[in-house]
């Protein structure tokens, strides 16, 4: 935990990615980020993967460093608590985060009424309030039909609109939270993730393209549009991808594998200037011809013997088990990492905040609770019942310790 953010606290209602996400990324800032999830966990409580004991390791994951309460927030006491807690008065409070159905106890009209400044993030799938989920939005985006060699869709793995969603999530609480400290007012800030989507698909381009030349991309399998960019077969049957974005980065290739000569007769026999982007990306299939045989007699040790200190932009394809035992950047060599223990789970490595600043050291990193773990806690210290009061809930099962 990076000790940036520990004047603030944010009440987490939420579940799946893009909402705790939020919380662990300004909870790994030192943001008091307390969960709360119904008796027995949230929906996404036993989420695939799963170690052999049953505990989910995407839970864990997403949960890391915050506080984790436990109510039955399906019922009118618990709801009350959960009010109570979320708009409690106090300098750096009254922030809550959901991606869950924002209604009845958990409207924002509710909630504003026993907190006026209260900041309230909901995300939600349409910006109709309808929902959706990472891969009901990704299918309408393009990426799918623009990826792979042919126009059959291909679901990418990373859920890439929960986890802008997330981030954006962060950013919402810090801006309302600025305005709140300059002006006192709070409000309510709204998010979609089809709004996630349609905001990166025009930055990037992609619709503009659409609407500006009338042409839509279509799919390139592993070249890179607009450029020279592929992926290639080593002689120990690994693959890599090589990027040259710049003509000094395709010089850079063409130096360090020997081809320089070889490219421009390439690109003079099919009449592309190899110093323009898209001269490059025009001769692109001619000139991975050139580079293929290159690659296929080398091994991966080779290729990155011989590409060391070169600028060439370059790096191997490698699955979640390769990543694990052979890149440094996933180990303790990487200072946002740390061995960590989590509930139920063990030790395992763990990464903080990819933000470092410089005058402000990395702190220990926390680990993912027990569910319910500081349910005590946070009726005791923040909410101020007594020890009598906290035994009578839990005796009626309003919440669980």
């Amino acid at each position: 935990m990076t000790p940036v953010l520990t004047d603030l606290r944010i009440v987490e209602v939420a579940a799946f990615i893009a909402a705790p996400l939020g919380g662990l990324t300004l909870a790994q800032l030192g943001a008091d980020v307390i969960r709360i999830d119904p008796i027995g966990g949230n929906i996404d409580y036993t989420r695939m993967p799963t170690n052999e004991a049953g505990h989910s390791l995407y839970w864990a994951g997403l949960n890391k460093g915050k506080r984790s309460v436990a109510i039955a927030i399906g019922t009118p006491e618990g709801q009350e608590l959960a009010a109570a807690l979320i708009a409690q008065p106090g300098d750096g409070r009254g922030i809550v985060t959901t991606n869950l159905p924002a209604r009845g106890w958990l409207a924002h009209a509710a909630l504003a009424k026993r907190r006026a400044d209260l900041v309230m993030v909901e995300l939600t799938g349409n910006p109709d309030g309808t929902s959706a989920l990472d891969y009901t939005i990704n299918c309408a985006s393009g990426f799918p039909i623009a990826t792979g060699p042919t126009e059959a869709p291909i679901n990418h793995v990373l859920p890439a609109w929960d986890v802008a969603a997330g981030l954006l999530i962060t950013t919402a609480v810090l801006a309302a939270e600025r305005h709140r400290t300059r002006t006192g007012e709070g409000q309510r800030i709204t998010l979609s993730l089809a709004d996630v989507m349609l905001h990166a698909v025009s930055s990037l381009g992609f619709t503009m393209e659409v609407e500006a030349n009338g042409v839509t991309r279509p799919p390139l399998g592993n070249d890179l549009y607009g450029a020279f960019g592929r992926d290639f077969a080593t002689k120990d049957r690994r693959r890599i991808m090589v990027v040259a974005i710049t003509t000094r980065q395709f010089r850079a290739v063409g130096k360090a594998t020997g081809l320089t000569e070889a490219f421009q007769t390439v690109g003079g026999l099919v009449g592309a200037d190899l110093a323009s982007e898209p001269g490059r990306f025009a001769a692109r299939d001619a000139l991975a011809a050139v580079a293929a045989p290159w690659f296929a007699t080398r091994t991966l040790d080779e290729v990155a013997a011989a590409f060391e200190g070169s600028g060439v932009l370059w790096g191997p394809y490698q699955d979640f088990g390769q990543l694990v035992r052979d890149d440094w950047r996933h180990s303790t060599a990487n200072p946002m990492f740390a061995r960590t223990a989590h509930h139920g789970i063990g030790e395992l490595l763990t990464p903080g905040s990819p933000l470092a600043f410089g005058s402000i050291p990395r702190g220990e990193l926390a680990g993912a609770p027990r569910l319910g773990a500081h349910t005590e806690e946070v009726l005791a210290q923040d909410l101020g019942l007594p020890s009598g009061e906290i035994a009578r809930l839990q005796d009626a099962g309003t919440v669980a310790l």
